[in-house]
């Protein structure tokens, strides 16, 4: 028998349907000569550090850093986890060869690596690689199997990120927290981590710091256009009046007039950081709620492979494009002119050598159902819509400048003009799209012009004042995480910086998401500020190479060298080693100080606090409403199905940025709806207050009845 390995029981499914394997067991399904299996995502992680020694268990500086050697992995202790890992051990026992079917990533190849080696796996390997999970797809994936060595770089490259993580995480937690906590708190660090929250805390400085001028410039009208004078700002409300006085007295005379053609190249297939970036921008979606829905589109079937990197498809998938264009029947409008003559084949689209193990997230021939929730739907447009504009012809613009003076005074302006749509025909009834670009589209109408003429004028001082620096949202820090902190808006740079961001695509959302829990960053609005507690953090880590992103876009590099086969894992891991020895004696030997704990308040929440006797709902004993099998649990930061590898419903305990207790999700999961409530702050559509349903897929919405 041929047992293959999914990730999840729904990957599973449509695996054993494709093969054959439709006989259902305890904990996989069997026919056709296959034997099909999953995991939950993360079966094994690694040991902790009491693991390796009782002692380890307790926070000493003495006991400090801790390196194992070697470094081992356990089962999450889990029953669930439990019971299906022993069904996992069992088969691959009996089987004659085992096919990773895990997630086609560095993450997907690590959660696989990680059980076959606890199960000890002997048995011939291959590996199952797709881009998306449809039949199709899953067809051509068995068609062609690859040998597992070919991922062995891939395991490598995993397996050092988790160790690095391990190594630095573990040890600079302890050793922070001891030294500066105050047996307060525990402070966080990690590899990662702790660079993006340098570049808020950072930024906050220069906000902070940033001492707001005053500033006057002198403008003129001239036969309806508004001209700005070409020189330095001026610092005095007095220059102003008296270079006013000066435009009076003269004539103003045109010195050149230029008109260029040019063309606004097509955006981009997205990655998915890029993809997270649009979300924000146009919905407030946070990252993690983005890669959420973009997650539930893939495995819907509806989309390829979301955890990606590049922005660039295969050359091999060119003769397929014209495929899917046909079944994208919702963009009919869109797509026929394209259908109409051959699929171009561009090099800014095709590309083999800038892509690795996935290409860019594109829709598949499986157009989406009436049944998505509506985030689901607003994300599928985005990805349906760039992907059809990037096979559209550039934008063809018109740039206008014209250079005037008054007397000796130099004046400057410009217009834009768009000749012809091209790709952003697309867009036309999308009036969010490119807020930025469209300013500019919409720049003043400049008549023609002749230089040598001249003519009266109406001048004018317009008072302005500096702005501080803009704070960081949570895309312009996923674009800075992207490159290392630097501000980068060519998207071919950015493309070519991508190998030195920190952190991965996939991994971006979780780090934010834990800063914020770590309450060392908070939202205001869309902005993501510092608190004090993050900036005095930062303020005492005195070693560069924790909080500097260049640095730390540097071992992202070495990793994905390694990946490569390019570098020895073995020697990142020995680097860690070194560095964290030395971080422990430099900051064991450094002046002790508190950090000072930023409280939440949460005034408005405690309003909505109900009397402990409604809080006791026993969870145990009521049915999940999604698959109407399994009872439901309380966890940590949801109430979920206590299937919920399997059945997937879960009510987060805060919904659109706003905290529900346990009555108002009881009366949401028993009644499918709740009360009329108030408070809700990270609404796509700014929605404050309304009243929560369950939609059909049993995801909550907010209503405004």
């Amino acid at each position: 028998m041929k047992l293959c390995i999914a990730e999840k029981p729904s990957v599973a499914r449509d695996i054993a349907k494709v093969l054959g394997a439709d006989i259902p067991k305890q904990g996989y399904f069997e026919g056709n000569g296959y034997w099909v299996t999953w995991t939950f995502g993360h079966f094994c992680t690694l040991k902790e550090p009491h693991d390796y020694g009782a002692h380890l268990k307790s926070w000493a500086l003495f006991n400090l850093p801790i390196i194992p050697d070697p470094f081992g992995i356990k089962l999450i202790t889990n029953p669930g986890v439990e019971k299906q890992f022993h069904t996992i051990e069992k088969l691959v026992t009996d089987c004659d060869e085992v096919i990773n079917c895990g997630d086609a990533g560095q993450e997907g190849e690590l959660i696989q690596r990680w059980v076959l080696q606890k199960a000890k796996c002997k048995k011939p390997m291959k590996r199952l690689w797709i881009s998306s999970l449809t039949e199709e797809a899953i067809k051509e994936g068995f068609a062609n199997l690859k040998p597992a060595e070919d991922y062995q770089n891939l395991y490598l490259a995993g397996n050092a990120r988790a160790i690095g993580d391990w190594l630095l995480g573990i040890n600079a937690t302890r050793l922070f927290t001891k030294k500066f906590g105050g047996n307060k708190t525990v402070l966080s660090i990690g590899r990662v981590q702790t660079p993006t929250l340098a570049m808020l805390v950072q930024r906050q400085k220069e906000i902070d710091a940033f001492s707001t001028e005053e500033y006057w410039e002198l403008k003129t009208n001239y036969r309806d256009v508004l001209f700005t004078a070409a020189i330095d700002r001026l610092k005095t409300k007095e220059k102003a009046e008296k270079g006013l006085e000066y435009l009076k007295q003269n004539l103003f005379e045109i010195i050149s007039f230029e008109i260029k053609e040019g063309k606004e190249k097509n955006p981009r297939l997205f990655d998915l950081t890029a993809l997270q970036v649009e979300a924000n921008r146009k919905f407030g979606y946070s990252a993690e709620n983005t890669l959420k829905y973009i997650q539930s589109l893939y495995e819907k079937k509806h989309t390829t492979y979301p955890r990606v990197d590049t922005t660039y498809l295969s050359e091999s998938l060119h003769p397929k494009i014209a495929g899917i264009l046909q079944s994208m029947n919702f963009y009919r409008e869109f797509t026929a002119p394209l259908l109409s003559q051959p699929i171009p084949k561009s090099k800014t689209v095709f590309d083999d050598a800038k892509v690795t193990d996935h290409h860019a997230i594109i829709p598949t021939e499986i157009p989406p159902s009436s049944s998505l929730s509506r985030e689901e739907k607003l994300i599928y447009d985005l990805v349906a819509k760039r992907f059809i504009a990037v096979f559209y012809p550039e934008c063809k613009i018109s740039n206008t400048l014209v250079e005037g003076q008054v007397g000796t005074i130099p004046f400057k302006t410009s217009g834009r003009q768009i000749l012809e749509l091209g790709w952003r025909e697309v867009y036309v009834k999308d009036k969010k799209e490119e807020p930025e670009k469209k300013e500019k589209d919409e720049e003043q109408t400049i008549p023609e012009f002749k230089a040598g003429e001249k003519g009266p004028h109406k001048p004018l001082i317009h008072q302005g004042k500096t702005s501080p620096p803009k704070p960081y949202t949570e895309a312009t820090l996923l674009r800075a995480m992207e490159t290392a902190g630097k501000q980068v808006d060519d998207e071919e740079l950015r493309e070519m910086m991508k190998n030195n961001g920190i952190g991965r695509p996939s991994t971006r959302a979780n780090i934010i998401e834990t800063l914020f829990k770590r309450n060392y960053i908070e939202r205001k609005k869309k902005n993501i500020l510092a608190t004090s507690t993050g900036i005095q953090l930062i303020d005492v880590i005195q070693d560069e190479l924790l909080k500097s992103p260049e640095l730390t876009g540097e071992w992202e590099f070495k990793l994905r060298k390694i990946e490569r086969g390019e570098y020895d894992a073995s020697q990142f891991k020995e680097e860690l080693i070194t560095m964290v020895t030395n971080l422990t004696r430099n900051v064991i030997n450094e002046k002790a100080q508190v950090i000072s704990i930023q409280e939440e308040i949460q005034t408005k929440e405690k309003k909505e606090t109900v009397p402990r006797k409604i809080l006791a709902i026993i969870w145990e004993e009521t049915q999940c409403p999604k698959c109407k099998e399994s009872k439901l649990m309380k966890g940590k930061t949801a109430i979920g199905c206590s299937n919920f590898k399997g059945c997937g419903f879960k009510i987060p305990f805060i919904v659109f940025g706003k905290k529900l207790t346990e009555k108002q999700i009881q009366d949401l999961i028993i009644k499918g709806k709740s009360s009329k409530l108030k408070g809700f702050t990270e609404h796509p559509e700014s929605l404050s207050e309304g009243v929560l349903k369950l939609t059909p897929d049993c995801i909550p919405e907010l209503t405004s009845d």
